[in-house]
């Protein structure tokens, strides 16, 4: 399959369709060549970062919108104006190999006027982007609504998030500690000419200077090392695991933080749990490369009578459902598929799982609530509102009237992350 007819198919499923990327992109990925795959992530990733934007320069080339069977070609469109706009293919590339998609989906008839409109662009593409309307949605490319609330939230950081979720989310990589320190395998990375930096905090993070395939990173298949961004892999510095312990990582999938806890405490007894059974699979893909072994369990957090009747845990990592509104350059579509009233849903789920689960930890114990959020709501509101109903909680490490620690996207090059340290009162 053409990669520009592949790229236009998913930006449809996406934007028209409501289908997420990380569901979608995968499968027409199959239907193009492997050499092909990071191309159409390119394409794909990049249209749907600079969506109010592509679109205004779309309007002003056509009289009328594509509709209908046609409202493919109108994403196909979106395809070729981001490559001549944004990317390092020669124009006359992107031009035809666009134009020829249109065999691949079905629409001969639109050869002509794909051509067209494109070449309409290259001729007139300052002044098109001129003329682009100066309402924030355009400027920033992201929505009204999500844009009003992260200005409310974030009045001094608020330019600097958009910028951070618009650019490219660095490889970040998680050293096994078990088998290697990070020294060790920073050399072993400086010997294959990978250049990297590290993290100030996150102790087992390596962040690569340009990304690579994992094939090439040393020792990826043996368990060596993983892939999982520093803002991540600090869950463990705040769990604070200790040997022996019995400790639950609750909704775990793919698993990158059980391992890391197994990987810092091996003789630990950690507890896996996810209600997506599919999900799971990655959870036992992951324990099965690093060679380690942890109870992975299918189950709604909030239930856990139903799924766990064994003791309760010495220490819980809650990294709760949430609308992932911090790893948005990571998951540009998240931009378009979320809606403010999703927020309010997930805020209901996670005070339920957060009751749920304070129930099964031991007295003296610590629970780590987690999200990939930024949206107060799901965070420090969250944290405020959970306090106040219980009363045998203590915060760790920060302050009531301002809970957790939230990082934003991009400080020190992270996704957007928010930690709570909670202790129960009691020994063990």
């Amino acid at each position: 399959m053409n990669v520009r007819s592949a790229a236009a198919s998913v930006i449809y499923q996406v934007v028209d369709k409501g289908v997420s990327l990380s569901t979608v992109l995968p499968e027409f990925q199959q239907r193009i060549k492997t050499r092909d795959h990071a191309l159409l992530q390119e394409i794909c990733f990049g249209v749907l970062r600079h969506l109010p934007q592509l679109e205004g320069i779309v309007r002003q080339l056509m009289d009328k919108p594509l509709k209908g069977k046609q409202r493919v070609f109108h994403h196909l469109l979106l395809v070729g104006i981001y490559q001549i706009k944004m990317m390092r293919i020669p124009d006359h590339a992107a031009v035809g190999e666009t134009v020829n998609a249109t065999l691949d989906l079905k629409g001969p008839k639109l050869r002509g006027l794909i051509n067209a409109v494109l070449r309409n662009y290259q001729r007139r593409q300052e002044e098109l982007e001129s003329r682009l309307s100066e309402s924030e949605s355009v400027q920033y490319c992201h929505p009204g609504w999500f844009i009003r609330v992260i200005k409310e939230s974030y009045p001094e950081h608020w330019q600097d998030i958009f910028a951070a979720n618009n650019n490219k989310a660095p490889m970040w990589l998680r050293v096994n500690r078990s088998v290697h320190s990070r020294d060790e395998y920073i050399q072993l990375l400086k010997d294959s000419n990978i250049d990297v930096h590290l993290h100030s905090e996150a102790e087992d993070a390596i962040k690569l200077a340009a990304p690579c395939d994992v094939s090439s990173l040393p020792g990826f298949s043996q368990g060596w090392v993983s892939v999982q961004d520093a803002a991540a892999q600090l869950s463990v510095r705040y769990l604070n695991p200790k040997a022996k312990e019995l400790i639950l990582d609750c909704c775990a999938a793919p698993g990158g933080k059980t391992a890391h806890i197994l990987e810092h405490v091996p003789d630990a007894r950690v507890v896996s749990v996810d209600n997506d059974e599919s999900r799971l699979k990655r959870v036992y893909e992951n324990l099965n490369r690093l060679n380690i072994q942890a109870e992975v369990i299918c189950g709604d957090a909030r239930y856990p009578q139903k799924w766990w009747q064994g003791e309760t845990f010495d220490r819980i990592l809650l990294d709760a459902p949430c609308s992932a509104t911090g790893v948005i350059r990571r998951h540009p579509d998240i931009k378009w598929l979320r809606r403010l009233e999703d927020i309010d849903a997930l805020a209901t789920i996670q005070s339920d799982i957060l009751d749920a689960m304070w129930a099964q930890l031991k007295p003296g114990g610590t629970m780590v609530y987690a999200t990939c959020s930024i949206m107060p709501q799901e965070n420090s509101e969250q944290i405020k509102a959970f306090i106040s109903r219980t009363t045998d909680v203590q915060l760790v490490d920060s302050e009531a009237e301002n809970p957790g620690r939230q990082i934003l996207p991009g400080e020190e090059d992270m996704d957007g992350f928010y930690y709570a340290v909670l202790r129960k009162h009691g020994k063990k």
